[in-house]
């Protein structure tokens, strides 16, 4: 199965001049997110890693289903004011800005190796900021897992230095 012909294009979303990946059509039809899924899990395996950070908000779509065929501990990377708990916090620089995201102060503890998973790599702002939070509680990052890639804008090079895999490439 093709799994382009599953992402559908949104012109000047959400700004102008931007094509939209909006990969929610991948889970209406269950075959295809089962491949996704499927292709997520057997990739996963490769790696030594003890816990799954899924990234907000549309990490959360893979992560979980990909910890739970694994039985593997799974942790949320949120925007600031969304975690109850104590949190750590980590500012990454965006294409346009700067965010910040969090986890909770528990959420990995030293040496533990982490597996993150999203859905998309553009710039790579928010991974690299993911990245460095993980290892900024002293965990490790054994690599990072997303469903798809935009090579033309160089996200991958912001992560010189982890292992980063995609299943869809868009050149």
């Amino acid at each position: 199965m093709n799994l382009k012909e599953h992402i559908r294009n949104i012109p000047n979303f959400p700004k102008q001049g931007i094509q939209f990946k909006d990969l929610s059509t991948i889970l209406i039809d269950p075959a295809v997110f089962s491949q996704v899924i499927d292709e997520l899990t057997e990739r996963a395996q490769k790696y030594d890693f003890d816990k799954i950070g899924a990234l907000e908000s549309r990490g959360f779509w893979f992560a979980p289903t990909v910890a739970y065929n694994l039985k593997k501990p799974l942790f949320p990377i949120r925007k600031p004011g969304k975690l109850p708990g104590k949190t750590v916090q980590q500012a990454y620089k965006l294409e346009y800005g700067e965010g910040i995201i969090e986890i909770h102060d528990d959420a990995v503890n030293p040496e533990e190796k982490v597996l993150l998973i999203d859905d998309l790599l553009a710039t790579g702002g928010t991974l690299k900021g993911s990245c460095s939070l993980v290892e900024k509680v002293g965990g490790r990052v054994a690599g990072c897992l997303l469903v798809v890639e935009l090579e033309f804008l160089k996200g991958r090079e912001l992560l010189e230095g982890y292992k980063v895999e995609t299943l869809i490439k868009y050149r």
